[in-house]
C-alpha cells in the first residue's frame, strides 16, 4: 500500500458535532422549559415551511440507538450542548433533576462507549422566561445567570466531564437577532443595543469560564466561535499582508477582545458601529485565559489589496463558483488561513475545528443507501487543508465534523441536511451515508484518504 502522505498526529482528536435544539426534541417533556428558539420557530415566516425543533431528530428518545450508531462509526470524541431551559425551565431558581439526569445519563454512556464528550453550555436556546424577565442578553443580569448555570452543570458532571466550551458562536444569539433577525429572539434594535448584548455574552463567557475552573480543576476550556476567516486572492505579500487587516478588523468585535482583552475601537466602529459601554474590569473578565479556541469554518471569501484607509477589499465570488446546497462557496483554503492566522496573531494557543461540514441535496438510492460524493470531496479539500497546516507548525488538535445528524437547522427547518448520517423525520430511521463510511475510514486510519 502507498504511504500516505496526509498523516495526522498520533494524539489528533477526531469527533462530530450536535447541538441541542437541533436534535432533542421533547421540547415540553419532563420539565423543560420554553427556549427563544422554540418562541421564535413559531412566528410566522421566521423558519422554512414554519419548521420547529419540536421533534427534530428525538434524540431526547434515542441516545442508546445514537451512541451505538457513534460507535459503529468509530468515534472517540462527541460535542454536543445542554439546552439551559432542560437544567433551568425559568433559566434560574429552582434546578430540573430529571434534565440534569438525562444528561448525567448520556455522559454515562458515551464513556461506556469510549467516547469522550465535549461539552457546548449554551448553543442559542435561552430560557423563554429570561428573555421576557430581562430582555434576554441585552441584560448584563442574563451574564451572570449564564455563570449560575455554568456552576450547577458543572458541579453535576464535572467529575466525569473534562472538556468544555462556554459559548457556541456569538454573533448567531446577538448580531444575526437583534441586527438582521434571521435568529431568536429576534427584535431589531440599534447598532449600539446589539452591540452591548455582543459584549454582555462575552461577559459571560468569562464568568462561566471562571465557575468551570473553580468546579473542575483539571478542566479544559475554551470557546467556539465563527469567525470571518479571509484568504488572500493571491499568494503574495499584498495580498497576504490585505487578508491580515482584514483577519483583525473583521473580527475586531468578539474574537480579538476575548483573547487580548482589548477593543481597537477604530476598527470596531467602523465595521460594527457604536461601541458598548464597557470597564476595564469587564476586558479582564471577558478575557479569562483559554485551554483552546474553537472555530466553526463553513466558507469564507478571499480579498485583495486596496487604496482604501482599511487597506482591503472583499472579492466577491462568481455565480459558477462551487457551492453547497446553502449557496455557500466552498472555500477550502479559507480553512487553511485561518488556521495559520490564528497562530500568527494568537501564537501556540490550541486550536479546535469544532465545525465544519456541507449541506448537500441528499437522496436514498434504490439500494437504500446515500452516496454523497460531494460532501466527501468537501471533507477531503478541508482536512487536506488542515493537515497542511498542522505540518507547517499550526496547533491544530482534532476536528470536530458538522453534523452527526442531519438535523433541523435554525430558520431553513429541515430543508437543508448536514448529516453524516441521513435522518427520515416522518420515520426517525437512521442511515450512514457514504460521507459517514468515509468519516469512519478517515478517523480509523488518522489520516486523509
Amino acid at each position: 500500500m502507498m504511504k500516505n502522505s496526509y498523516q495526522f498526529p498520533a494524539d489528533f482528536e477526531w469527533g462530530a458535532a450536535t447541538a441541542a435544539y437541533q436534535i432533542e426534541g421533547a421540547y415540553n417533556e419532563d420539565g423543560r422549559g420554553m427556549s427563544t428558539w422554540d418562541t421564535f420557530s413559531r412566528l410566522p415566516g421566521r423558519t422554512l415551511n414554519g419548521d420547529t425543533g419540536n421533534v427534530a431528530c428525538d434524540h431526547y428518545h434515542r441516545t442508546e440507538q445514537d451512541i451505538a450508531l457513534m460507535k459503529q462509526l468509530g468515534l472517540k470524541h462527541y460535542r454536543f450542548s445542554i439546552a439551559w431551559p432542560r437544567i433551568l425551565p425559568n433559566g434560574e431558581g429552582e434546578v430540573n433533576q430529571a434534565g440534569i439526569d438525562f444528561y448525567s445519563k448520556l455522559v454515562d454512556d458515551l464513556l461506556a462507549a469510549g467516547i469522550e464528550p465535549l461539552i457546548t453550555l449554551f448553543h442559542w436556546d435561552l430560557p423563554q422566561a429570561l428573555q421576557d424577565k430581562y430582555g434576554g442578553w441585552k441584560s448584563r443580569k442574563v451574564a451572570e445567570l449564564f455563570a449560575e448555570y455554568a456552576d450547577i452543570v458543572t458541579k453535576a458532571l464535572g467529575d466525569r466531564v473534562k472538556r468544555w466550551s462556554t459559548i457556541n458562536e456569538i454573533m448567531c444569539f446577538t448580531n444575526m437577532a437583534h441586527k438582521t433577525e434571521q435568529h431568536a429572539p429576534g427584535g431589531k434594535e440599534t447598532d449600539q443595543v446589539a452591540n452591548q448584548t455582543v459584549h454582555h455574552a462575552m461577559i459571560g463567557h468569562g464568568l462561566a469560564v471562571q465557575a468551570i475552573r473553580n468546579n473542575v480543576p483539571d478542566a479544559i476550556v475554551g470557546i467556539v466561535e465563527c469567525l470571518f476567516a479571509p484568504w488572500p486572492l493571491h499568494n503574495t505579500e499584498s495580498h497576504l499582508d490585505a487578508a491580515r487587516k482584514a483577519f483583525k478588523d473583521r473580527n475586531a468585535q468578539i474574537l480579538f477582545p476575548l483573547l487580548t482583552g482589548e477593543y481597537d475601537e477604530v476598527a470596531y466602529q467602523r465595521e460594527f458601529g457604536d461601541l458598548p459601554e464597557y470597564s476595564a474590569e469587564d476586558m479582564k473578565i471577558i478575557s479569562e485565559p483559554l485551554d483552546y479556541i474553537g472555530y466553526n469554518f463553513y466558507n469564507h471569501p478571499p480579498v485583495r489589496p486596496s487604496d482604501k484607509p482599511w487597506g482591503f477589499d472583499i472579492v466577491d465570488m462568481p455565480e459558477a463558483y462551487p457551492r453547497t446546497d446553502m449557496g455557500w462557496p466552498i472555500t477550502p483554503d479559507a480553512m487553511y488561513w485561518l488556521l495559520k492566522f490564528s497562530q500568527e496573531f494568537f501564537g501556540d494557543l490550541p486550536i479546535y475545528i469544532t465545525e465544519n461540514g456541507m449541506a448537500a441535496a441528499d437522496k436514498v438510492e434504490r439500494d437504500g443507501t446515500v452516496q454523497d460524493m460531494d460532501r466527501i470531496e468537501f471533507l477531503r479539500t478541508h482536512l487536506r487543508a488542515c493537515q497542511r497546516a498542522i505540518s507547517e507548525g499550526v496547533p491544530l488538535k482534532g476536528y470536530y465534523v458538522w453534523s452527526l445528524f442531519d438535523n433541523f437547522e435554525w430558520a431553513f427547518g429541515y430543508d437543508k441536511r448536514f448529516g453524516i448520517i441521513r435522518v427520515e423525520y416522518d420515520t426517525q430511521q437512521r442511515i450512514i451515508k457514504e460521507s459517514g463510511h468515509y468519516y469512519s475510514a478517515v478517523m480509523a486510519e488518522n489520516a486523509v484518504l
